[in-house]
Formats: C-alpha cells, sequence, structure tokens
C-alpha cells in the first residue's frame, strides 16, 4: 500500500477534501471533519482512524494497531505501517470510518454534500 492506494479509496467517496495538519500530516475530511490521517513523511508510513465504538479493542489489539494517541477517546486506531493491511482491508476501514464522521455531520451539510 500506498499514500497514493490510499488518497484513490478516500477521494472516490463523496465530499471529500485532504490538507496538511500540524506541519506534516496529510488529513483526509468529510464536511471539514477528518476520517483518515496519515503521515508521509515517516518511515514506515503509519495511519490513523475512527472504527465502531464495538471493534475498537478487537483492532486496537491486531499486529501493528494500537489506541491513536490523542484520539484513542473518539476510538480512533493508529497502524505503525500502512502495508500491514491489505488493500480490501483498507477499503472498508475506510470506508466505515467515513461512515462514523460523515453521519455525525449536520444535516444540511450531508445534503450539501450529497451524502443523503
Amino acid at each position: 500500500m500506498t499514500i497514493e492506494d490510499l488518497r484513490n479509496i478516500c477521494k472516490n467517496l463523496k465530499g471529500v477534501t485532504e490538507d496538511i495538519k500540524w506541519e506534516y500530516d496529510l488529513c483526509f475530511n468529510v464536511g471539514g471533519k477528518m476520517f483518515l490521517v496519515t503521515a508521509p513523511e515517516s518511515v514506515p508510513t503509519g495511519a490513523s482512524f475512527k472504527v465502531p465504538d464495538e471493534s475498537f479493542e478487537e483492532i486496537s489489539a491486531l499486529p501493528g494497531f494500537m489506541p491513536a494517541p490523542y484520539l484513542a477517546r473518539h476510538k480512533w486506531v493508529h497502524v505503525d505501517d500502512i502495508n500491514r493491511v491489505k488493500k480490501k482491508d483498507w477499503q472498508k476501514f475506510i470506508e466505515d470510518s467515513y461512515a462514523l464522521v460523515a453521519g455525525k455531520l449536520p444535516a444540511r451539510v450531508k445534503k450539501e454534500l450529497g451524502i443523503i
């Protein structure tokens, strides 16, 4: 997996934007809210994303995964190397994170983005 692979998965979702936060983290957002954060300059490249509450402990316990620093209380996990995860699994993780974040957006914003 590469940052471009992750970017392609994210960009196929409605209303996704990307920006740089904290000087070097590449963030993918929907409605101004982050759903995937990567650190393209780090080696290996890691990433953090939101997971369903009921899956948080299970996913955090996978090899290379851990509760995401600063975001674990919001049920975000961090994987230390994006290559630990197969593309089809990334697709699911990203779509789930996107849905969780987009689901909490105000109805007006969802409508503007074409989500509803």
